[in-house]
């Protein structure tokens, strides 16, 4: 058993890419926690689409044995979408390393997530990676660094996370510098789940961090928020694979195998405690609001059993996912999904693909809009096709996000001419030094969903980076579209969007649909609507089949006839005909 004054809980926290994955390798290769011949790339992050990618996705702990001391390290992703898990991470720890790429400099995920780690209170240890690199500036990132955290040059640890250089001094620091757990009451347990996720063989096992007393196999436990009663089937820490010890003492970061088959029942940011105590729960985590909607649908009908079992067990181990069923006359049953982004979305439709093998179809994104009825009633409407007749309405309102965008000086221009473009309202310049500027503006988040991220990449060269936050609602001009493929409305292309610029997202939609949409015998009209009135529209021709290849010599009126017949069977065929529409063609019309 560790004395607790052996114990530091830290995480790396850091914008995407700038290494904190490798960070963690090194870390593990120097405390020999793992063997060198199972070593590989990214050794924490294990699902599949984290490897491919080289994104961090999911939070992961891992504990090093390093000079007498337990190091617990989680493992953090850093794109703006999953903010959330780094927030759960924080509340389990007492110290953050603070990781900056010497090419790229502070950036806005940096900044964003230091200031949670600042609210929690953390220790921070600052450190620059990639010094190896022949275009690192390390002076500059020094600077910037120093007048964000107001610490000095020395206190800087300067690390090549791929080479290992420095790396052992960092976790030197950890030891002299983050706090040591507090002393919790011995008697009574309060540990607080920052994680969870559901093994076919052991039910749900829960992430915990022991703050007060202790849990050993066999103790009958009790959920907080509702009162489940479990029994610790298995306790034990990360190493990174589970390992079983028997008993998890305050101080210390571990997992407890409850046996629970129910998801649900084990709720991240609940407090566990003995059965029949009456300890306090710990505070737990704020309730995350999904930020960007989505219906999620079958392509076969039958399928739909498994899709309600698979949102269910990525629900559990991703607290921001939000799901209820909702029905379609064109797609269906499925489910209407909440998200916090389009990188989160896209990453759980792959998971649903790889992981439970489901053909999905998936409607345009869209965020909640606040509708104001004119008989005084206020409701969120998720889903476009639910936005009543505009006779019925007397405000909509959007939500409006508070965005950073960090960007070197030379972007400033262009930056500021796509924000206004996205309906932007400029708030102020800040600058980091003479080189690096943080724009700060209130944008409508339907305008960041889409492509502004793309675009700002674009146009500063790959060189800006983007941190938003939920500002407040604000009253809008949006009007329902829907569009009608073969005069059929279409649900899952209806959207909302601004009285002003209907007219170019009518005819951007039907072009999109007329490349896309594969030909059919009979010609198809693909329009636009608003209210009953057609703002665009295209058609696609029918695809002809030569009836009168098989004649030769002889009199006209023959191919005259054949043709005839032929006409009248397409017009037959596009009053009764029907378009199905692939999955790619949705995909299409949401990249835009």
């Amino acid at each position: 058993m560790t004395n607790n004054q052996q114990i530091r809980n830290f995480c790396i926290i850091a914008h995407i890419d700038h290494g904190k994955s490798t960070l963690a390798d090194r870390m593990l290769e120097i405390t020999s926690t793992i063997d060198k011949r199972k070593m590989h790339q990214q050794v924490l992050d294990q699902m599949d689409i984290e490897q491919e990618r080289g994104i961090t996705i999911k939070l992961q702990p891992v504990r090093m044995n390093y000079q007498n001391y337990e190091l617990n390290l989680i493992d953090t992703p850093g794109h703006v979408d999953f903010t959330y898990e780094v927030s759960r991470s924080l509340m389990a720890v007492e110290g953050a390393i603070l990781l900056v790429d010497a090419t790229q400099g502070v950036q806005a995920q940096t900044l964003g997530n230091l200031y949670l780690a600042l609210e929690h209170n953390l220790e921070i240890i600052p450190v620059i990676n990639k010094i190896d690199l022949p275009n690192s500036q390390v002076e500059r990132v020094e600077r910037e660094i120093c007048s964000l955290i107001g610490c000095q040059p020395a206190d800087i640890y300067k690390v090549s996370a791929k080479t290992g250089q420095g790396v052992a001094e960092v976790l030197q620091a950890v030891i002299n510098k983050v706090p040591v757990p507090r002393e919790g009451q011995a008697n009574s347990l309060r540990a607080l789940i920052f994680d969870s996720v559901y093994d076919d063989y052991k039910g749900v096992i829960a992430y915990v961090r022991v703050f007060d007393g202790r849990v050993k196999t066999r103790d009958k436990l009790s959920f907080h928020s509702n009162g489940t009663n479990a029994e610790a089937l298995e306790v034990g820490y990360f190493n990174p694979k589970l390992y079983k010890t028997g008993e998890l003492t305050a101080g210390e970061i571990g997992y407890i195998v409850t046996g629970l088959r129910e998801v649900a029942q084990c709720k991240v940011g609940d407090t566990i405690i003995l059965r029949n105590s009456d300890s306090k729960p710990l505070p737990g985590y704020k309730e995350v609001k999904p930020m960007v909607f989505a219906g999620f649908f079958c392509k076969d009908g039958s399928d739909f059993g498994r899709l309600r079992e698979a949102i269910e067990k990525l629900k559990l181990n991703d607290a921001a996912l939000s799901y209820e069923p909702e029905n379609s006359p064109a797609l269906g049953f499925g489910f209407r999904c909440g998200f916090l982004g389009l990188l989160h979305l896209e990453i759980i439709q792959e998971r649903l693909r790889r992981e439970f093998d489901l053909d999905l179809v998936v409607t345009v994104p869209s965020v909640a809009f606040r509708v104001k009825f004119k008989s005084g009633v206020e409701k969120m409407i998720y889903n476009p096709a639910e936005l009543p007749e505009a006779t019925y309405i007397e405000a909509v309102a959007e939500p409006i996000m508070r965005v950073d965008i960090f960007t070197p000086q030379q972007y400033i221009g262009p930056i500021m001419q796509l924000a206004t473009e996205k309906r932007g309202e400029y708030l102020n310049t800040e600058y980091l030094d003479q080189e690096v500027a943080i724009l700060h503006y209130r944008i409508p988040l339907t305008q960041l969903i889409v492509d502004f991220y793309d675009k700002l990449k674009s146009i500063s060269s790959g060189y800006a980076s983007l941190n938003y936050d939920f500002d407040v609602y604000q009253a809008a001009e949006v009007i329902k579209m829907d569009i009608l493929v073969a005069e059929e409305k279409i649900d899952a292309l209806s959207l909302i969007t601004y009285k002003d610029s209907a007219h170019q997202v009518g005819k951007r939609i039907v072009n999109v649909l007329k490349n896309e949409l594969p030909r059919q015998q009979f010609m198809v009209k693909i329009q636009a609507a608003v209210g009953g009135k057609i703002i665009a529209a295209e058609r696609l021709s029918a695809l002809r089949k030569d009836v009168t290849a098989k004649l030769y010599g002889g009199d006209w009126s023959r191919r005259a006839k054949l043709l005839e017949k032929q006409k009248k069977g397409k017009k037959k065929m596009m009053n009764l005909g029907k378009v199905d529409i692939p999955a790619e063609t949705f995909l299409a019309v949401l990249k835009k």
